[in-house]
């Protein structure tokens, strides 16, 4: 186990990200929560792109400020509950990626 994975399982009672993400899925269940988090993540990744490419660095904290805004309004506004961040930033950080590839590949369309 790499260190980052078990510093998040010490404080958390989740061993393993298996463990974690079905609690990470109902904690964003709201689909408004939901699509922020995707607009979130996408656009500090375009951000992140561009200060790369640009050179222009101090855009990244512009890339982590827009991403945790749009996650934290949809929790706050929309999904009434405390964002994972704060509990478990590890596995929430990982969480948001799983989450985005899961919608990107279809895996939450009901039928």
């Amino acid at each position: 186990m790499n260190n980052m994975a078990k510093e998040a399982s010490e404080d958390t009672g989740f061993k393993r990200f298996s463990e974690f993400y079905p609690f990470y899925l109902k904690e964003h269940s709201h689909p408004t929560c939901r699509a922020l988090h995707y607009i979130g993540s996408s656009g500090a990744l375009v951000i992140l792109a561009c200060a790369l490419i640009t050179g222009n660095y101090p855009l990244i904290i512009l890339a982590l400020i827009f991403g945790y805004a749009c996650a934290w309004v949809g929790h706050f506004f929309f999904e009434h509950n405390k964002p994972a961040t704060f509990k478990y930033p590890v596995y929430s950080l990982l969480g948001d990626w799983v989450m985005l590839k899961d919608f990107l590949l279809g895996r939450f369309r009901k039928g």
